[in-house]
């Protein structure tokens, strides 16, 4: 989503995870006050601003939505969606992304009464989201737009997401907690998040983990995605850790596509993959690079650091939860790494 680098998880082709990407370079949302985030890992202001019920807003996109009454059934098509409600203390009334919703970070066993919507990503079935009579749909922008015809069929807004940075995410979360009047929950999320970020920053500059290269990727060993710096979860990781992959160039469908050769010029001393399992191989893509020998170069190859991730939670949350799991497990697997 990005260039901002898609995180769609276990999505069959890796084509239409760089369309995603491309779409978030939205500006940040004007919510609470914040230190400008960069590179250096500045600070994070710590304290969440007020909020208040409101059947309009405007999203970090820039969008308005405004809905007739408070929406009691919201149907998540991305995973952001179903990562707010939950941090609203909410149930969607449907979602096409089960997998990310029961993780234990997420909703658990108790995602698995929420209804499944059929078909695949971008195309979802639209007869089966009507038949859950929705108040809202929230989709991904770039991939669900399409559906807004059919799903306005239902009498059902169409809100179509897509957060650029964590900034955003914590924008789209105050949206959805001012729409559904969980405006208190909303708040308390948000503190929440502020918090484990602003204690992940100091982590890791009192241990010197900001001193570690760090790489997120996914795809296979024939096309390898690079969560890059203009990402939702290379900007964060970035607050934390060096971060040195850019997006190359303005090309969706090569902007964030990394030769091995070119990862191995990095040399990142920790690497972090979420595995696009694909019907041609059933191995992970750490295990599809294992006999390269320019890989085996790797300084996190040859010191062990190469670790396979979560796909959705890693790929396809990027809301306040999933990106706070990422920071614990982030600041965790490089504090256990070899000093750089």
């Amino acid at each position: 989503m990005r260039p901002s680098r898609t995180k769609i998880g276990l999505l069959s082709l890796v084509t239409a995870s760089a369309a995603v990407v491309s779409a978030c370079t939205a500006a940040p949302p004007a919510t609470a006050p914040t230190t400008p985030a960069a590179a250096t890992g500045a600070a994070v202001e710590v304290k969440a601003a007020p909020l208040t019920p409101s059947l309009s807003v405007t999203d970090p996109g820039g969008q308005n939505v405004t809905l007739p009454k408070v929406p009691e059934r919201i149907v998540c098509l991305t995973g952001l969606c179903d990562d707010a409600l939950t941090e609203l203390g909410l149930k969607p009334a449907g979602t096409s992304n089960a997998v990310l919703l029961t993780l234990p970070q997420l909703a658990g066993e108790a995602g698995k009464q929420v209804p499944v919507v059929p078909g695949s990503f971008g195309q979802e079935d639209a007869e089966a989201i009507g038949a859950l009579k929705p108040d809202l749909v929230i989709g991904l922008s770039g991939v669900h737009d399409g559906l807004r015809p059919a799903v306005q069929k239902f009498n059902a807004p169409l809100w179509t997401v897509n957060p650029g940075s964590w900034e955003q995410s914590v924008g789209y979360l105050r949206n959805l907690g001012a729409l559904t009047g969980r405006t208190e929950q909303a708040v308390a999320a948000e503190q929440k998040f502020r918090t484990k970020l602003a204690q992940a920053i100091e982590t890791s500059r009192q241990k010197g983990l900001n001193k570690q290269t760090v790489l997120l990727m996914f795809g296979s060993a024939d096309s390898i995605g690079v969560d890059t710096a203009d990402s939702i979860n290379g900007k964060l990781l970035g607050q934390l850790f060096g971060y040195p992959f850019p997006a190359k160039g303005g090309n969706v469908e090569t902007a964030n596509t990394y030769s091995v050769e070119e990862i191995l010029a990095k040399q990142p001393t920790v690497v972090f993959v979420y595995s696009l399992i694909f019907a041609s191989t059933d191995k992970k893509l750490s295990e599809q690079l294992a006999a390269n020998p320019v890989w085996k170069q790797v300084k996190a190859v040859q010191s062990g650091q190469v670790h396979e991730v979560a796909p959705k939670l890693w790929g396809s949350g990027r809301g306040t939860r999933s990106l706070g799991a990422i920071i614990d497990e982030a600041i965790a697997k490089v504090s256990a790494a070899p000093a750089a």
